[in-house]
């Protein structure tokens, strides 16, 4: 096998993709809402394959996934991966995972234990969260603590994941609640209601605490961790609200964003795409919407149709330049805008918006700067934080409100 490629096949769960290059198979495509869906997403993942017919090498990994996927007996343990660009550990992980016979199922902790790190079942679970081979890395057989089902990233979320469970016949009797649609959703240690981190807060504090002796007194004053992550259905939504909510206090732009949703009684907890680029400029305007909001939102239904804009599930496995990258091409979204669905959406645990007035407020507060930091500054300092700068950043904001209440006091 020389030439990237790709192509998709039948299966008992629809029509799968594929996409192999010179060291064997690239990626494992599970069916999306629809085929071009299929089709868009391996291309965007890689932009230089072509379809093609399979080689014989990858037409037998085929016939191997499509028997697994009606029930029957099969062996993918010896299909070759292309492991090009993955990182070391999220080997470890996958060559973990295949070692799984089907019908069985192990725990996130069961896998970090097997890897001699028994510690880092969250860390398992943000690399099955990211694994490109479905089927061959078998991810969906791991579960949560307690037998859980835990989530799945391929679209359908956890329904999927029970699927696949069933059609080998594997037990799948976990605790299973609306809205846990990603992989590592249910690791233990979380909050029930709330999305997961994708890091353990514990073990961030302790790092930032040991990194920064500012930042230790900081934390000491500031008390526990409490941020909460907010749920979202879609990028899409958490785009399209965030463009609501520019340069407006947050009662007037929740009563905007209100008025926008009701503008399509039938959407199931906001608009999609394609209603807003049905709707008039007319109507988004009865609603509080302004001309650059409405350009806006427009844009970003215009992407999202087409498939510039990344699914929440291809969110989840990609890292954070590169989702930076991808949605700042909308109109009016910023790297700022960004930024903040990385840290409160997605709770990715290295984020630092040195560009936030809190985040630099806060730093002049906690570090005694009479004067405000730029955030290049912001940035230097910061790096002794990684990977946990999301951490400092919520006790950058905290130390930004304390300084705003002291000055109130003085006054």
């Amino acid at each position: 096998m020389t030439d990237r490629g790709f192509t998709l096949f039948e299966t008992a769960i629809g029509r799968c993709g594929i996409a192999w290059g010179g060291r064997g198979i690239a990626a494992v495509q599970l069916p999306e809402g629809r085929e071009p869906e299929t089709r868009a997403r391996l291309l965007r993942e890689f932009p230089d394959a072509r379809e093609a017919p399979p080689p014989a090498e990858v037409q037998r990994a085929i016939h191997a996934i499509a028997a697994l996927l009606r029930g029957e007996a099969g062996d993918l343990s010896g299909i070759a991966l292309d492991m090009d660009g993955v990182p070391p550990f999220h080997r470890r992980v996958y060559e973990a995972a295949r070692a799984i016979p089907p019908g069985t199922t192990v725990s996130y902790g069961d896998i970090a234990t097997r890897l001699g790190a028994p510690g880092a079942a969250r860390a398992v679970g943000q690399a099955l969260g990211r694994n490109p081979f479905a089927i061959v890395v078998p991810c969906h057989r791991v579960l949560a603590a307690g037998g859980r089902v835990g989530g799945f990233s391929a679209n359908g979320g956890i329904a999927t994941k029970i699927r696949l469970l069933s059609l080998e016949g594997a037990p799948a009797s976990g605790a299973l609640r609306p809205g846990m649609d990603t992989i590592g959703a249910d690791l233990p240690g979380l909050f029930d209601d709330e999305p997961a981190f994708g890091f353990d807060p514990v073990v961030a504090i302790k790092h930032v605490r040991a990194a920064d002796p500012a930042m230790a007194r900081l934390i000491d004053v500031v008390g526990p961790f409490r941020m909460q992550l907010d749920r979202t259905p879609s990028i899409f939504i958490a785009l399209a609200e965030a463009i609501v909510y520019q340069q407006l206090h947050g009662k007037a732009a929740a009563a905007i964003f209100a008025r926008v949703r009701a503008l399509f009684p039938r959407a199931h907890e906001a608009p999609t795409a394609e209603q807003i680029l049905r709707v008039s400029d007319a109507r988004l305007r009865t609603a509080g919407l302004s001309r650059p909001k409405i350009l806006s939102l427009r844009d970003l239904a215009r992407r999202t149709s087409t498939g510039e804009i990344p699914s929440l599930a291809e969110v989840r496995r990609m890292e954070d330049e590169a989702i930076v990258e991808r949605l700042t091409a909308v109109r009016g979204i910023g790297r700022w805008t960004v930024e903040m669905l990385l840290i409160f959406h997605l709770g990715r645990p290295d984020v630092l918006p040195v560009d936030d007035y809190g985040i630099r407020k806060g730093f002049a507060v906690a570090f005694r700067k009479r004067a405000m930091p730029a955030p290049k500054d912001v940035g230097r300092h910061g790096t002794r934080w990684k990977p946990y700068r999301t951490v400092a950043a919520w006790y950058l904001w905290r130390a930004a409100e304390r300084g705003k209440d002291a000055e109130q006091t003085k006054d």
